[in-house]
């Protein structure tokens, strides 16, 4: 079982082999902080408008770079995530979302569901994510 022992609120995070090779925790358990409940988040277009359609990597680094900014009005960051729900529309990309999450949270991962959706409110949206944060 991992801890973080930094600032703001404590997290346990229970890891098992399996899991972590899919770049999520078992359980994650928290003391002390403020919940942060974040809505589903698409990411079909880029911050200038430019669209992602097709493009399940841009998709999903706009997506976590749309729940960090979020979080960081919260006061806090996607570090602070505990468990998130991810919605793809097609079961080959699992893999490749597996491979992003790891780079994009590093070693301490929050719980997940990763589900595989017929489709999202738009045709052209490949991923949502939404998620539960505790921030300090």
């Amino acid at each position: 079982m991992a801890e973080n022992t930094g600032d703001g609120p404590r997290r346990r995070y229970i890891e098992r082999p399996t899991a972590q090779a899919r770049a999520y925790s078992q359980a994650v358990i928290t003391e002390g902080g403020r919940i942060v409940w974040l809505a589903g988040q698409v990411g079909a277009a880029d911050a200038s408008g430019n669209s992602l359609a097709g493009d399940f990597d841009a998709q999903v680094r706009e997506v976590f770079a749309r729940l960090n900014q979020t979080l960081e009005e919260a006061g806090g960051s996607l570090a602070d995530m505990v468990t998130m729900t991810v919605f793809i529309t097609d079961a080959r990309y699992g893999d490749r979302f597996t491979e992003l999450r790891k780079e994009i949270f590093g070693d301490n991962f929050p719980a997940s569901a990763l589900i595989t959706v017929a489709g999202l409110a738009r045709p052209e949206m490949l991923v949502e994510i939404q998620g539960i944060a505790v921030v300090g």
